[in-house]
């Protein structure tokens, strides 16, 4: 306890002279955001824990004799040797049915007649125009803005609020970037008011508009296929007749007789005994160890929630997340007591956070959106 009290004094003395500093020489944040705070904050030493193998002892060999090895084969010997025979196979005979012609394929002609159709068809009995129509005009009056002095930015040095995780309020003085307004006047004129479609002329409002034309149906019959000959197939006659003819003539082929044999089972030698050098692999053990893997030390500038920006819900999140994490911040209060900035600061430990206030990042680490 004695050691994190100690700590915490280093960075609020380090906040302080960082803030000092930074007033005095312009450090202030780039690509800043109006409207949004800004802080440098406290980043502890980073460790990592390695895990490496030590040699015990050095590899070595020993002699090893092997004794011979035997294993039972099956072997086969011919009984009998292979023969052949002669078979006659007789010949095959089957029925087929054949189609004969009785009387030749012909044609014959026949007169188709014309085919004629009513159709409609529209003609033109008075031909479309233009006219031009104009009507009186009408005025309409518009407000417009206009800018009188741009709207500007400018920093302004505010103290923390009760929220600030160190003792000294001093200790987490932040600088946020204001806004300023542009400024505007209104002016009023007095437009023509005509339709998009319409011209001015003098002070009258004038558009063309189109007469249709006329036009009436008439019915006429028409052609639709002319008279035509065409030939009309007219199928030959046909007559069915069955009879047998020969498949497959008669052969002879040869049928193999294949030869007999017997199985018989003897010992053999499968691997002869033998010596042989073995290695002996070396031993190691396995040891564990913390190494520094990024030294600490004050972080850029982060983006902090402004003074007055910490509600009693944004508070209650955060105790509800430290909790859901192993952390105890004490009771669920919505206030940022000591309990819950004790937890806040280990958390923000334990994760390499910025240490001292409560930034974007340690709320990304939690888990919360603001």
């Amino acid at each position: 306890m004695k050691n994190m009290n100690f700590m915490l004094l280093i960075v609020a003395v380090a906040l302080l002279f960082t803030n000092t500093i930074t007033a005095q020489t312009g450090d202030y944040p780039l690509n800043a955001e109006p409207g949004k705070c800004y802080a440098k904050c406290l980043i502890p030493d980073q460790y990592e824990t390695v895990t490496e193998q030590v040699l015990v002892r050095d590899a070595s060999y020993r002699i090893e004799t092997s004794t011979p090895v035997y294993e039972t084969v099956e072997e086969t010997y011919e009984i009998k040797p292979a023969t052949t025979r002669i078979e006659v196979i007789p010949e095959s005979r089957e029925t087929i049915t054949e189609q004969y012609e009785i009387e030749p394929a012909t044609t014959r002609l026949e007169v188709v007649p014309a085919e004629y159709g009513t159709i409609q068809e529209q003609i033109e009995v008075k031909a479309a125009g233009t006219r031009l129509v104009c009507t009186p005009m009408v005025y309409k009056t518009e407000s417009e803005q206009i800018e009188v002095a741009p709207a500007t930015t400018k920093w302004v040095r505010r103290k923390a609020d009760r929220n600030c995780l160190s003792a000294d309020p001093n200790d987490c003085l932040v600088w946020c970037l204001v806004e300023v307004p542009a400024k505007t006047e209104v002016v009023t004129r007095r437009i023509p008011n005509c339709p998009a479609d319409a011209t001015i002329n003098g002070d009258k409002c004038c558009r063309e508009e189109t007469t249709p034309g006329q036009f009436r149906t008439i019915t006429k019959k028409v052609l639709k296929t002319p008279a035509r000959v065409r030939e009309i197939p007219v199928p030959a006659k046909m007559g069915t007749l069955t009879r047998k003819v020969i498949k497959e003539p008669s052969r002879t082929r040869e049928i193999e007789i294949p030869a007999e044999y017997g199985t018989r089972t003897r010992k053999v030698l499968k691997t002869p005994g033998l010596d042989r050098q073995v290695e002996i692999p070396p031993e190691y053990k396995t040891i564990t160890k913390k190494v520094l893997v990024r030294p600490g030390g004050f972080s850029e500038w982060r983006e902090v929630i402004c003074s007055g920006g910490v509600t009693a819900a944004t508070v209650r999140a955060v105790q509800d997340a430290l909790r859901g994490r192993g952390y105890d911040p004490g009771p669920t209060d919505n206030v940022m007591g000591k309990n819950t900035k004790a937890a806040l600061t280990k958390f923000q430990k334990d994760n390499g956070l910025p240490i001292g206030h409560l930034d974007f990042e340690t709320l990304r680490a939690l888990g919360l959106d603001y």
